[in-house]
């Protein structure tokens, strides 16, 4: 374990930490699995000095920050060591399923136009 403070992991809660196989429902509605590996990645990097910032669309929502939080205790894993902004925060990397790493290229309309998550590669447009 690292007492080095190592900057904020910001890190997407549905499509990364929560599997998200079911569509939408609301904020405090979390029906889905976590994504394997996610809670051992997590306290990887509380283990090794980083503050884990867990944020989602479900964050400035009404009871989302809670049900998150409750998300997690549910599959066993205590959450008392993740910060839950209500707003994006600073952090040194995003972890997102719907992100797109900029290096000074935008992206075409055909890559706009067909991206799809990890989890949804195989749906048709």
């Amino acid at each position: 374990m690292s007492n080095q403070k190592r900057g904020t992991i910001c890190i997407d809660f549905d499509g990364v930490i929560h599997s998200y196989v079911q569509p939408w429902i609301d904020a405090t509605t979390i029906p889905d699995p976590p994504v394997y590996g996610a809670f051992e990645f997590i306290q990887r990097c509380i283990d090794d000095g980083y503050t884990v910032a867990i944020h989602s669309s479900r964050s400035h929502q009404l009871g989302g920050t809670a049900a998150m939080k409750q998300w997690f205790i549910d599959h066993a894993f205590d959450p008392a060591g993740i910060q839950f902004p209500q707003e994006k925060p600073p952090a040194v990397i995003y972890i997102d399923d719907r992100g797109f790493c900029f290096k000074g290229e935008w992206p075409t309309f055909q890559f706009l136009d067909t991206f799809r998550p990890w989890n949804r590669a195989d749906d048709a447009k």
